[in-house]
Order: structure tokens, then sequence, then C-alpha cells
């Protein structure tokens, strides 16, 4: 299968010079769009991801000069001006406004090849500095040095490599979409595109088109060609987060595209090829959905060829330490203030503390702290506000004394076991017990370790 070089736009009011200027590039590897005006190529602009446009001067809405002033301030490709009567003046002022080269008709298709070599090249250039900035963010954010988050990172780097499919499971804001990119960043597709489509943000209706496009007039409203989300992860990676919310009809043609490798646009009969590394990722316990019916087995196993999954934070309390301390410096740095931390009765709190919202909550709580608070040390008085004094998780309150006190000794020993990063000896020393009694007490409570 042969890779596309890039995606170019012809913008020229002559036929003839469209079709041969398509006919040069495509027989180099180029996928190529064509519009007549500038009203068409602001049309292509908004739907497709174009790497290189070629504008024409002369066009009979607008000049060409004048749409290459309009898309300069913008996030537009690289443009190559054409002209048949163009001057040493109107070249300069092309340049000086930002296009990359001025080429005179009658076109030598080998200079202009060398061209557009130049210019897709500057494209993925700055994607690839942005994909670069995405990634060192990435590491950033994934705090921990406590026995989960380094299992989770040699996980990464053992998958990251491979073309494998991966499911990622997790609570809401444990940081699917974090280890999605940590993937991709590692992975040989790192220079290509990353793409996500949320599957449960999309009405079940559009969800077909949104993931494989469609072509003019496929459906009402559908006014221009569109190329899905497949499309623009060409030779990249597509994550498909919440897939548990997909719906049957979209599950069946996302398992033929990953069986085939290969879709067609809603409206096409027309079969494209696919190198895509499909990523998918689910706050849902997708057995379930399976023994309900609501999700497809055959689909399940051919996304979950390596399934990583990562715990809620109250699950690796250990690590609370070291998130509150870079978010903290992340959030003065970013607002200008003077370095904050919090004392040991607001951390103490923060460790008790259950996280329905996992570390997004952390994260978030962490600003509120730097923004509306002036004190270099942070009491616990803050946090208690912020955390509705819910110091623990929440012991049951209800039924014999038995049932409380087993209720209060799990979540004590859940505790410690957290603390100490599933060392049992460790928990055993925190607690004032002997191993084999700590042993002994998490068999009656139904705790594995």
């Amino acid at each position: 299968m042969s890779v596309v070089q890039g995606q170019i736009l012809i913008v020229d009011d002559e036929p003839n010079i469209r079709l041969m200027l398509a006919g040069v590039l495509e027989d180099e590897g180029y996928a190529v769009n064509s519009a007549g005006d500038v009203a068409a190529a602001r049309a292509v602009l908004e739907e497709e991801r174009i790497d290189l446009m070629l504008l024409d001067v002369k066009l009979p809405d607008v000049d060409g000069i004048s749409f290459l002033r309009e898309l300069r301030d913008g996030d537009a490709p690289p443009i190559i001006m054409m002209s048949g009567h163009g001057t040493v003046t109107m070249a300069m002022e092309a340049v000086q406004l930002g296009a990359l080269d001025f080429v005179e008709k009658p076109i030598k298709p080998e200079r202009l090849l060398v061209s557009v070599q130049n210019g897709v090249r500057l494209r993925r250039l700055a994607a690839e500095n942005i994909d670069l900035k995405q990634a060192l963010a990435i590491t950033g954010e994934m705090i921990g040095s406590g026995e989960i988050m380094t299992g989770l990172r040699e996980e990464i780097a053992r998958t990251a490599p491979t073309d494998a499919r991966v499911l990622i499971t997790g609570e809401n804001g444990t940081g699917k979409e974090l280890v999605a990119r940590a993937l991709h960043a590692a992975s040989r597709r790192s220079e290509q595109p990353f793409v996500k489509i949320n599957c449960a943000a999309i009405p079940s209706e559009l969800l077909e088109s949104e993931l494989f496009g469609h072509e003019k007039g496929a459906f009402t409203g559908a006014l221009n060609r569109r190329r899905g989300k497949f499309e623009l992860a060409q030779n990249g990676t597509i994550l498909l987060d919440e897939i548990g919310d997909m719906n049957p009809t979209t599950q069946a043609k996302l398992l033929r595209v990953l069986e085939e490798g290969e879709m067609e646009r809603v409206g096409s009969e027309t079969a494209i090829k696919l190198d895509v590394r499909v990523f998918a990722s689910t706050n849902q316990d997708l057995d379930r959905l399976m023994m309900e019916g609501e999700f497809r087995r055959d689909l399940y196993h051919r996304i979950k060829v390596v399934p990583i999954h990562i715990p809620p934070l109250r699950e690796r309390r250990s690590d609370i330490d070291e998130l509150v301390a870079h978010y903290l410096a992340h959030f003065c740095a970013a607002n200008g203030r003077r370095c904050r931390q919090l004392d040991k009765g607001a951390l103490g709190l923060l460790n008790r503390y259950s996280w329905p919202g996992n570390v997004r909550e952390l994260k978030n709580m962490m600003e509120r702290v730097v923004i509306m608070t002036d004190d270099d040390s942070v009491p616990a008085t803050v946090i208690s506000k912020m955390t509705g004094d819910a110091g623990s998780d929440d012991p049951r309150e209800t039924g014999s004394l038995a049932e409380r006190l087993a209720a209060h000794e799990l979540r004590i020993v859940k505790g410690a076991m957290a603390s100490a990063d599933g060392n049992k000896a460790a928990a055993a020393r925190e607690l004032g017990l002997d191993p084999a009694n700590l042993h002994r007490r998490m068999q009656r409570l139904g705790l594995k370790g």
C-alpha cells in the first residue's frame, strides 16, 4: 500500500491547469483537492487537513494576494503562489506576506515538485514540534514513583514500539488520554498524526460520519466532501475515547474496518486503505456490556490486544504528595504566584480523601488553592472546605456494630496497603501488626495481597 505524501489544495480558476497539476502531484503520491475560487478554497480548508496550497493570483471572486494576506495570521498551510503575469514586485509582496514560493506559468513540474516537497516537509516539522511539546507535557503529567505508576510506565515502554491495539480502562479523571498520548509519542508513528474522538460526545446518527467521513450529498446537510477521523489519522494513531458508548451500528462498521484495514466514506462505494493504529478507552465495564448485548464480543477482542488499566487515585495514595507538589509548582508558575505548600494537616486530609474525581480532581483542587489563598503554607481548614471534610472513604454508618467495625477496619487496611504500595510488611509495620496477622485480616475482609 502506498503512503500518501501529503494533502494538497490547488486553487485556480482554469480547469485544465487544475487537472494538469493534480495529475503531476498524484503521480508523486500526493492527495489532491481542487477549488476554482476563494469561496470554494475556504470550504475545503474548513473540512480538510491541508498540508500545502497552490494559489493562483488571478481568481474570479478574490485575488490571490488578498487571500494570502487573509490567511497569514491563522493556522494556514504553506502556500505557493502561481501567476501567468507575475512581476518581481508581486513576487516580493507574496513572500513578505508569508508565501513559501512564487512560480510563473507555464509551470515546470520539476521545479514545482521540489517546492511542494519542501513545503510539505515544513508543515510536518511544525506539527512534530507541537507533538514534541505535547509529549514533554505528558511526561510531566505522569507523576508518581510508587509501584503502580512504575509498572504503568513499564507497560507503556513495552507496548509503544509495537503496532498492537490497546484498550485503556479506568475511571474518569485517571488519565486515559495521557496514557494514549504517551504510547503514541514513544511509537514509530510519533511523527504522524494523533487523532482523538469522544464517542460519547457525538450523537449516534453523526458518529459514523465523524469516524469515516462522507461524500457531498450523502445526507441532508452534507454540502461538501469531508474526511473522517480515520483518514485524518492515516499513518498515525486514533484514540476512540469512551468506546463503550458507541452505538451497535457503528460498532459493526468499526469491526469491518479493523478486520479489513479499509473503510468507505458515508455515501461512497470506494474503499480507502488505512494504516492507522487504534487505541480505545472507556470508563465502563465492557464485560458487563457484552453480557447485556450492548457491546459486540468480536469487537471487544479486536480492540483488546493489549489491555492497560489505570487504577484510581485512592489505590495509589503514595503518589498524592508528589502530585500535590507538582501541581502547586505548576500553577504558581503559571499564575505568577510565590511557591506554596500544604501543611501536614492539609496533606493528611488529602491522603485520606476518597478522590471520586481522581487526578483530574486533585489538579483542579490545587489550581483553586493557588488562586484562592495567599499564605505560603496552606492549612487543613482550606482543604477541608474543598473536600467537604470528607477525609475518608465514608465508612458504613448503618447496620450492626460488627458491620460498622468491619467497614472501618476494611478502610484502614486498604489505606495502609495503598500507602505502602502493596508491600504487606510495610503496611503491617504502619498498623503495628505482624505480617501474618495482617494476612489473616485481609483474607477475612476479602482483600487480595
